[in-house]
């Protein structure tokens, strides 16, 4: 399936967020890694201008969130719903490691909506929220200081989601720069350059053609290394047809 469509099926659920300016880091920490659908159960302060400062350039995601009085009511239409856990429960399901995880949340995304469930930032998920989720997750974070807030907390497993959507290799598009990469060489346009290489060197007196030696064959396997591209062709054709000076044969002994 599209990957940009499982995205879009990922419910990201706050419940009860006390900070309004936790919901806007929430809401560009999904933007970010494409995701779209945000939910809040009883936020303690929202709108607010803080939210949308915090936010970002992801304010839409806040336009558009679903606010409701319960977590029920955020999951209703889920198939699956899995809740972030700093700590195992007696009650509720076994937690699991992020990628994991997530990888069950995307492939329950084939069959419909699924949702990611955050707590309070100070308490958590009740054992009662815990329980209306089929799955659990904790982030491994530094025993010695696991505190990690909510926006925090929203980014690494949306990043998770991201790459498990794009199979490990989201497209990178940096907008407004050309890109690097030109199209590849053709068989003949390499050959090319080693007919153009071997005559420069021909005349200026670097290579011997009555005692060749295995340069060329080495030259070959040097730029044999990597593919050369059309404009690489076209650089190292431009240095040879500059090359005037004459060196004599190469290493006398």
């Amino acid at each position: 399936m599209n990957p940009e469509v499982l995205l879009s099926r990922i419910r990201v659920v706050l419940c009860r967020p006390s900070h309004p300016g936790n919901i806007g880091a929430a809401a560009r920490a999904m933007k970010t890694m494409g995701l779209s659908r945000l939910y809040l159960v009883a936020p303690k302060q929202f709108p607010d201008p803080e939210a949308d400062t915090r936010a970002t350039g992801a304010v839409d995601l806040l336009q558009e969130a679903k606010i409701t009085a319960t977590l029920n009511e955020a999951l209703a239409g889920t198939v699956f719903v899995v809740a972030l856990s700093a700590r195992q429960r007696d009650l509720g399901p076994a937690l699991g490691a992020p990628r994991e995880t997530v990888a069950r949340l995307l492939a329950e995304a084939a069959q419909g909506e699924v949702a990611l469930v955050f707590g309070n930032e100070t308490m958590g998920l009740s054992n009662d929220e815990i329980q209306h989720c089929h799955a659990a997750v904790t982030i491994p974070t530094n025993p010695d200081f696991s505190s990690l807030n909510l926006g925090s907390a929203v980014q690494v497993l949306c990043y998770e989601c991201r790459m498990a959507a794009f199979a490990e290799k989201p497209p990178v598009v940096v907008p407004g720069v050309t890109p690097f990469v030109s199209l590849p060489a053709s068989h003949d346009e390499v050959e090319g350059l080693y007919g153009h290489l071997e005559s420069v060197m021909t005349a200026t007196g670097f290579y011997n053609p009555e005692q060749p030696g295995r340069l060329m064959p080495k030259l070959r396997r040097l730029f044999g290394r990597v593919r050369l591209e059309k404009d690489e062709i076209n650089i190292l054709r431009g240095v040879l047809a500059s090359t005037q000076v004459k060196t004599g044969f190469g290493r006398k002994d």
